[in-house]
């Protein structure tokens, strides 16, 4: 399944620059994984050392947040959508 994801633009850096990126998989986390063999850089921005999507990114598909859904493991379907939304702090 080809996929599209939108790259949040503090990461765009890591993409050439691309807001968006068609990538190949069947689950989110075999497309985002894919997403990071292409843009190695990028890979710790996602992912903790244990190879889990980091705490603080939020990660949707078509407007709907993975984590209340099959987290890594929730299936796409060819044109689906993913969202990388980091999460921001301050004060």
């Amino acid at each position: 399944m080809t996929v599209k994801i939108v790259i949040p633009t503090p990461l765009r850096q890591f993409t050439n620059n691309q807001d968006a990126v068609m990538v190949e998989g069947e689950t989110v986390g075999a497309v985002l994984f894919r997403l990071t063999e292409n843009n190695p850089a990028l890979r710790r921005h996602l992912f903790a050392d244990d190879g889990r999507i980091r705490g603080f990114v939020n990660v949707f598909v078509n407007n709907e947040d993975i984590r209340f859904l099959q987290k890594e493991k929730t299936p796409v379907r060819e044109n689906d959508v993913i969202s990388i939304i980091p999460s921001i702090a301050g004060g």
